[in-house]
Formats: C-alpha cells, sequence, structure tokens
C-alpha cells in the first residue's frame, strides 16, 4: 500500500475528529466554529484526493 494513501486516510478521519471534538466549557470554546470549519473542509480536500488516486489507480491498471 502507498504510504501518502495512508497518510490521506489518517487525515480524512483526523478532519472527522475535528469535527466532533467537544470544547464547551474549555478555554478553546470560542474557537469551535473555527474547528468545525477546518474539519469540515480537512473532510472534503482529502476525501477529494483519495477518490482522485483510486480512481487514477484504476484507470491505469485497465490500460
Amino acid at each position: 500500500m502507498d504510504r501518502s494513501i495512508l497518510l490521506y486516510f489518517v487525515c480524512l478521519l483526523a478532519g472527522f475528529a475535528l469535527t466532533t471534538v467537544e470544547l464547551a466549557g474549555t478555554f478553546l470554546a470560542p474557537l469551535s466554529t473555527f474547528f468545525n470549519i477546518i474539519g469540515v473542509l480537512a473532510i472534503i480536500v482529502f476525501a477529494l484526493v483519495l477518490l482522485y488516486m483510486g480512481v487514477r489507480s484504476l484507470l491505469n491498471k485497465n490500460l
């Protein structure tokens, strides 16, 4: 398995973790919206990268 694919997958999971982290009652509570936005952007970007790499891999094997 390509190491970069594994890294992209872990970054995708980190995005999900950022969207589900509970910051209420901590000193980071005002940054809750920021963490949600960064998490959603990470999910979108790394999901698209993984889809692109998967399609590229499928097309290269069929040619």
